[in-house]
């Protein structure tokens, strides 16, 4: 089983726990219940099956999270890859993966892919056998039901957080005109404006930036509520999440009504604050931040029609005993990106056309890396610890003033 099929498998358990981990469960004080309840379920699973589990098995998945978090939830490795079996759990999964990624993949293509990779090895598992699961398969992912979807309100502050993106007013930069995206977080509740930025692209970095700066100053919500663009619905926005203990929750397409608070105050943006704008005024994207971030100021503190002669600000912080606050240290280890590298046989990593120097003993492996968005920040994850370890940019006059240790080849004096 590679680390991506491993990595979806993870999100798929914390999909199921994410109610109890983030306090979203109705009755959050009876654990137990949480687990009977989940074991009454069916779920569908990263490769199209119907499945249920114990609640011994999801009381298991719970507390191995507690303990060491995320990557605890990741299924152990295969030893026996490349040995005779038959369609085993493995083969299974990585068959409904192929179908889910590529629908049209013929039952051959798939069949020499798992020849190709080490599952099975020529001989062993025929291609009838591959070809008598897939029609199977096929059965079953034409009758997918819709999901169901319904128009809420959250009862407390920090519950739901709804988050979009919307096209903002040209700049002239140079003597060109630039588009402008403005990102922005609203609590359900409270309808105050918890995270908000303005830049000139709209990805998932950015997007990332925005629920920093909102979690480092009003605490953590339950559940992120977002659409199913690609800067929203990614590997990075899914394991911040899972690394926090929130939950996220994505509107079906088309369907406006699920994010709708978030749609009006853009509309209100609008009216209010770009329509008045003169942009000849503006130099610059920091000029053009401060004059939004003064809007976002007035309107949290402005009386809102739907809140009973209150302000967002006023109904936010008068449950501040909801705030659920994460230490600095957290925060940053929790936004950092991951991404995979090989490392060269002379110890070096690239990462946007930059060149960067590891500990030898990583030479010609795949590590996993870690780094602030900025690249201030670059780590190692151990593969056994999980422990985070700096790397540095390539110095090569520097080491070229390194002595090597020399080895001895004698025990003699």
């Amino acid at each position: 089983m590679n680390d991506e099929t491993r990595q979806q498998i993870a999100l798929f358990r914390y999909g199921i726990l994410a109610p109890l981990i983030s306090g979203t469960y109705d009755d959050i004080d009876s654990k137990q219940g949480f687990f009977r309840d989940a074991a009454k379920k069916t779920y569908t699973n990263p490769r199209g099956d119907d499945t249920t589990f114990s609640a011994s098995t999801l009381e298991r998945w719970f507390y191995n999270y507690q303990e060491q978090g995320f990557d605890a939830l990741l299924p152990q490795r295969r030893t026996d890859t490349g040995k005779s079996r038959k369609l085993d759990e493995d083969m299974i999964e990585q068959i409904n993966f192929l179908k889910q990624e590529y629908p049209r993949i013929p039952a051959t293509l798939i069949h020499q892919k798992l020849i190709d990779n080490g599952t099975i090895t020529k001989g062993e598992i025929s291609l009838s056998t591959v070809n008598r699961y897939i029609n199977q398969l096929n059965h079953k992912m034409k009758y997918t039901p819709n999901k169901e979807m319904h128009r809420y309100e959250r009862p407390h502050i920090n519950e739901v957080w709804c988050g979009d993106s919307t096209v903002g007013p040209y700049l002239l930069i140079d003597g060109k005109k630039k588009r402008v995206w403005i990102i922005a977080l609203i609590d359900d509740t409270s309808r105050m404006i918890t995270g908000i930025d303005i830049f000139f692209n709209d990805n998932f970095v950015n997007v990332m930036s925005v629920m920093k700066s909102g979690v480092t100053k009003f605490g953590k919500p339950k559940i992120w509520n977002f659409d199913n663009g690609s800067a929203y619905k990614n590997k990075q926005i899914s394991l911040l999440s899972a690394r926090i203990g929130t939950t996220l929750s994505y509107n079906p397409p088309y369907s406006p009504i699920g994010k709708a608070k978030i749609e009006r105050w853009f509309k209100t943006l609008k009216l209010q604050w770009l329509s008045q704008l003169n942009m000849a005024d503006f130099q610059g994207l920091d000029e053009l931040r401060i004059s939004l971030f003064e809007y976002v100021k007035m309107y949290n503190q402005r009386v809102h029609s739907s809140l009973n002669g209150m302000s967002p600000m006023d109904r936010f912080f008068k449950e501040s005993a909801l705030i659920k606050r994460i230490s600095q240290a957290e925060i940053n280890q929790a936004f950092l990106l991951e991404i995979e590298r090989r490392v060269s046989i002379d110890n070096v990593v690239v990462i946007d056309n930059v060149n960067y120097e590891v500990d030898y003993r990583y030479s010609k492996q795949r590590i996993l890396l870690r780094y602030s968005p900025d690249m201030k920040q670059i780590f190692i994850v151990d593969k056994i610890t999980g422990e985070l370890a700096p790397i540095k940019l390539l110095n090569k006059q520097e080491n070229s003033k390194i002595k090597r240790k020399k080895i001895s080849l004698t025990g003699g004096n």
